[in-house]
């Protein structure tokens, strides 16, 4: 089978707990290079997980002639300066969410994919789920109806001490886990939004610790979430809530994003409850695939600039509202 000859720019926790293992996974990935700016910890994670060779730079891997595709987990205020660069070296790039501060800059990086000939895509391993796949299945099958109303929660422990804190790196819940909630609702209902207004409360780091937001579509849909990193200090506690009504019935779901394993979630209608359980393998494994197929001719990215760029403007207006 052809693989494609991954590079790793950075040493993240969320490389390491998440993207990695999933990459060992996938049958088309390579595990070939792994960067840091502290070189003894790029070689411990050669050393974990069996990549070929590690840089002390971003710069050098990038400039390494074999690395064909390059995954960035980096903060999200680095990200703009290191997908592009990869982009203008020819690099594929997988990018962590959210991949830009804003509508125009995620732009930018689309056109400079296109220009180079190359793939750029946001990294939302969630959506590539089966579980995904289940709920739109179900929700086009008009099971629960014409769809009216959908909510969705997510909420993470608060953080003594976390990049996530510092407003220049894209800190606060907004950016953090705001994103997952606007995908989610985007997905489910590909429309645009007529009014959008948002609350939040903030850090005296000027980063928001909790937003919630009302969206109207033009279709008719409302929408709702909510996202805060209040759940206790550094206790690694979380919720996560989906609820999606129709005028025949509703779904409720507690999945996790990105949870793995046998989910779930419950269809209410006139006729009855439905339970839909479904097997899910390790989602970060199913976007490296998915990705990989793309860059090997067999596919195209999943997450497409269109769908990016407009849960970026859906984040702008936001954002906005909040005073970020």
């Amino acid at each position: 089978m052809q693989k494609v000859k991954w590079g790793v720019l950075g040493t993240a926790n969320i490389a390491r707990g998440c993207t990695i293992p999933g990459m060992k996974l996938a049958e088309s990935c390579e595990l070939y290079a792994i960067a840091g700016r502290n070189e003894d910890k790029a070689r411990a994670f050669k050393e974990e997980f069996g990549f070929e060779k590690y840089y002390g730079s971003y710069e050098a891997l990038l400039d390494d002639q074999d690395v064909q595709a390059v995954y960035i987990p980096l903060p999200n205020g680095l990200h703009f300066k290191w997908v592009k660069a990869a982009l203008e070296k020819k690099k594929h790039v997988l990018c962590e969410k959210p991949m830009a501060f804003n509508a125009d800059d995620a732009r930018q990086l689309f056109e400079t994919a296109e220009k180079n000939g190359v793939y750029l895509m946001e990294a939302y391993a969630y959506l590539h789920s089966p579980y995904m796949k289940s709920l739109k299945k179900d929700i086009d099958s008009g099971v629960i109806g014409r769809v009216d109303h959908i909510e969705t929660v997510f909420a993470t422990q608060g953080y003594k001490e976390d990049i996530r804190l510092y407003k220049d790196q894209g800190g606060g819940a907004m950016y953090d886990l705001g994103c997952y909630c606007t995908t989610m609702i985007l997905s489910l209902n590909d429309e645009e939004p007529d009014l959008v207004k948002a609350v939040a409360e903030f850090t005296d780091r000027d980063v928001d610790m909790m937003t919630s937001a009302i969206i109207r579509f033009k279709n008719g849909v409302r929408a709702n979430f909510y996202v805060g990193m209040v759940l206790g200090e550094d206790s690694n506690s979380r919720y996560d809530n989906l609820f999606i009504h129709g005028d025949k019935g509703c779904i409720r779901s507690a999945v996790e994003y990105n949870e793995s394993g046998t989910v779930s979630y419950t269809i209410y209608t006139g006729e009855g409850v439905t339970e839909r359980k479904i097997e899910v393998p390790h989602n970060y494994s199913l976007e490296i695939e998915q990705f990989g197929r793309s860059i090997l001719g067999q596919d195209k990215p999943y997450i497409t600039p269109e769908f990016s760029i407009k849960n970026a403007k859906l984040m702008d207006k936001v954002l906005e509202e909040i005073g970020y």
